[in-house]
């Protein structure tokens, strides 16, 4: 926060013709009392900021299934509170920004002359207002802006950067995104302020009981916008508003989805529960989840000490625990997605119906809630509210927590629409209500839902099975993986069949929305294509490795025929 509040002490005080005033201006406001209690104000918004994104964020994107879903959604109660506190945040910002300009823009009232009587009086400054006013609507804006570009979407990356790296390679995007999306909110604002500027002028000047300047060239008109000082100031300053929050954004994101190391096996009991098999089998938290299939591809990879441990004998016994273990979550969450994949496949050869309850009990269902970071360690780490988790766990007894939000930390509520399933928040199955679609819809958007999710977890678990099972061919010296060898190539060339039926399916467009900037996550739009290439890209490593000794393999002869088009590289 000291570095960007440099950086645009810098900028609005900016003297091209005094270049030594310009800096000797700037050196003694950055040492300033109002520009010290001006970081403070900011960095209380920079930690509401964060609160926000901590209690918005979600591992599943929000896709409306219609234009009345996505208004539901804006109108929402809670997305209201979340609106209305960014507003809130903007003019704070704004109000920040306008004192270290100074000059012209510095306070709300300012010292005028009557011309009838010649005494001076308190006026409005239309500046400061305008401004003010301006930061509201880019609060709003960016409010708005997160539920349409789903920017609290949290995905984690198929290719891991260290902290520094990614914060690195992504710092020229988000300041690219905060000069454009300041200059569109600058032009939105400008063209309302032109039309609608009179009346909350007149309303803020009434009842602070300020005189109007009727000297002074309104701001609510075309000469009075056509100020390129004014202009410019509202740029800078905006992008300062938007730099600000996107920054916080990018931070959570690259904190919350950093790669986690899980033992692979523990000498004390009371910390099994802590090691990466029994991790893979959480079925209550669906960050640790990800954590755990992204520990998992990550040591298939790059340690090889680790991958002796999941090939290791426990003893006394000799039983391959570890391995076992891993290998049935990981085929156990292939099979839900080849299952998933062909319920889907049905709802659409239906037209979209909505299968009949029976039908429905059939369907299986994830066994995932979706939780907050709260409780990841909650089995294991003193509960939710201790010193470690206290920060990632939203308070659920708030006025402002939504049913979402109870569901997200495991507390349910029986009248909830999402009591005993598995849903959006977005999403009800009950009666139509402002933020409901029709029964059919909200069942195939829930269907879409889920398979979105089950492709990110599924990528992670090619990439893990596949670099175990080829490590296997010089690592494991008990043959363990040989056991299972035949169970997983059939439920890799299963699922690949269940996929090549998927897409031919009609879907909707997978380009992203025609944005020179967004700060939104819009990778799940191409997650199918990141399924397929990683799926054929498992196979690849597993026929590559193993080469002519599959044909010993006991599997099926349809699925030996198609193995056979990877050994013979016409995948």
């Amino acid at each position: 926060m000291p570095v960007t509040a440099a950086v645009f002490v810098l900028l609005s005080r900016f003297s091209l013709f005094h270049p030594i005033q310009w800096i000797s201006e700037c050196t003694s406001l950055l040492t300033a009392s109002s520009t010290i209690f001006s970081l403070v104000v900011l960095c209380g918004v920079v930690l509401i900021t964060g609160l926000f994104n901590l209690e918005f964020y979600t591992l599943v994107p929000s896709i409306p299934c219609s234009r009345m879903a996505l208004l539901g959604t804006v109108l929402h109660p809670r997305q209201c509170v979340h609106s209305l506190v960014y507003c809130t945040m903007g003019m704070l910002v704004m109000w920040c920004a306008s004192v270290t300009i100074g000059g012209r823009y510095s306070t709300l009232g300012i010292p005028c002359r009557q011309s009838e009587s010649g005494e001076v009086v308190t006026c409005l400054n239309e500046y400061h207002l305008f401004l003010l006013l301006a930061g509201a609507f880019m609060g709003y804006s960016h409010s708005f802006l997160g539920v349409v570009q789903n920017m609290y979407y949290v995905s984690f990356q198929p290719i891991q950067q260290y902290k520094y790296p990614r914060f690195k390679g992504c710092l020229p995007m988000v300041v690219k995104c905060s000069v454009i999306q300041s200059l569109y909110s600058a032009r939105n604002f400008a063209a309302l302020y032109f039309f609608f500027g009179y009346a909350p002028k007149t309303w803020i000047s009434s009842t602070l009981h300020l005189q109007i300047d009727s000297s002074l060239q309104p701001l609510d008109s075309l000469t009075g916008l056509l100020d390129f000082s004014l202009l410019y100031h509202l740029t800078i300053s905006g992008t300062f508003l938007y730099f600000t929050w996107y920054l916080t954004v990018l931070l959570f994101r690259i904190y919350v989805t950093e790669a986690y190391s899980f033992p692979v096996q523990s000498t004390f009991t009371e910390d099994a529960e802590q090691c990466l098999p029994k991790v893979l089998a959480e079925t209550n938290t669906l960050v640790m989840k990800f954590f755990a299939l992204q520990d998992l591809a990550l040591l298939s990879q790059h340690s090889l000490s680790r991958r002796l441990e999941v090939f290791c004998l426990s003893q006394p016994g000799g039983h391959p625990h570890n391995w076992n273990a891993i290998s049935r979550e990981c085929l156990s969450l292939l099979s839900e997605l080849t299952q998933r994949l062909v319920a889907h496949q049905d709802a659409v050869a239906s037209n979209g119906r909505v299968k009949s309850q029976s039908d429905i009990a059939e369907t299986p269902r994830l066994g995932v809630p979706l939780r907050t970071p709260g409780s990841v360690f909650k089995s294991s780490v003193g509960g939710v509210h201790s010193a470690l988790t206290a920060p990632f766990t939203p308070d659920v007894d708030s006025p402002f927590s939504s049913p979402a939000i109870r569901r997200l930390v495991g507390q349910q509520e029986p009248r909830s629409p999402w009591f005993g399933t598995v849903q959006s928040p977005h999403i009800m199955r009950r009666g139509p209500k402002l933020w409901s679609a029709s029964t059919g819809e909200t069942g195939h958007i829930t269907c879409l839902f889920v398979l979105k999710m089950h492709f990110a977890l599924c990528c992670f678990c090619f990439q893990g099975l596949s670099h175990l099972v080829a490590a296997s061919f010089s690592e494991d010296q008990f043959g363990v993986v040989q056991t299972t060898l035949p169970n997983i190539l059939s439920c890799l060339v299963v699922l690949l069949e269940a996929v090549d039926r998927h897409f031919k399916l009609p879907h909707a467009s997978s380009k992203p929305a025609r944005a020179v900037c967004r700060m939104g996550d819009s990778t799940y739009k191409t997650l199918r294509f990141a399924l397929r290439a990683a799926l054929k890209t498992a196979i690849y490593k597993i026929t590559t490795t193993f080469g002519e000794h599959l044909n010993a393999v006991n599997i099926s002869t349809e699925h030996r025929k198609r193995l056979q088009q990877f050994l013979e590289f016409k995948e």
